[in-house]
């Protein structure tokens, strides 16, 4: 059976290339968007099965994994920073606080029709820094492109006093463990 990863994330293939040597990727264009009174464990997973879910006609008789990611920090959504700018602003909110991960995973079987769907988080617990040490970070590892303005899997681990989760992988965008045992239920075994 095809396996189709729904994103267009470098991140995201690199992790699923971990477990799995033969898939493709194609980005879903969804709408995004938070609706009015979501909740963001129900958002992380509404947009993980919307992006698996859109592929569907496109890729029939096929695995078709959807994830997304929400930061969240005192009931405050984390984007995408986009520029050095917000990303410093965004780290210098975090400093010595706590900040949830939410990572909604979906594998939709598009010949049975079958979903499953779930959301993993993982808690960070970001240390006290310096502006001109948030800069320094900024400046050698710009994460523009990342939900929170950092990459765990590289040098923004420094910025963390204290991470806790089941899976690391969900930091960075797509539950492994999780992702391992819905291919599993799919017939689809990955050892």
């Amino acid at each position: 059976m095809r396996i189709i990863l729904a994103s267009s994330s470098l991140y995201r293939k690199a992790l699923l290339q971990k477990i799995i040597s033969k898939f493709e990727t194609h980005s879903p264009n969804i709408n995004e968007s938070r609706r009015p009174g979501e909740n963001f464990i129900d958002l992380a997973e509404r947009l993980a099965c919307e992006k698996a879910e859109v592929l569907a006609e496109k890729f029939p008789n096929s695995l078709i994994i959807g994830s997304d990611q929400v930061a969240c920090f005192n009931s405050t959504q984390l984007n995408k920073p986009l520029n050095r700018e917000n990303t410093l602003a965004q780290l210098q909110k975090c400093q010595g606080q706590k900040v949830l991960f939410h990572t909604g995973i979906c594998v939709y079987n598009s010949r049975t029709k079958n979903s499953q769907s779930s959301v993993e988080s993982y808690q960070t617990q970001f240390r006290s820094l310096s502006d001109s040490q948030l800069i320094n970070y900024i400046e050698r590892e710009p994460a523009y492109d990342c939900a929170g303005g950092f990459k765990m899997e590289g040098l923004g681990i420094a910025l963390f006093k204290k991470i806790n989760g089941d899976d690391p992988n969900i930091l960075i965008g797509l539950p492994l463990i999780k992702l391992i045992s819905m291919l599993e239920n799919e017939g689809y075994a990955v050892l």
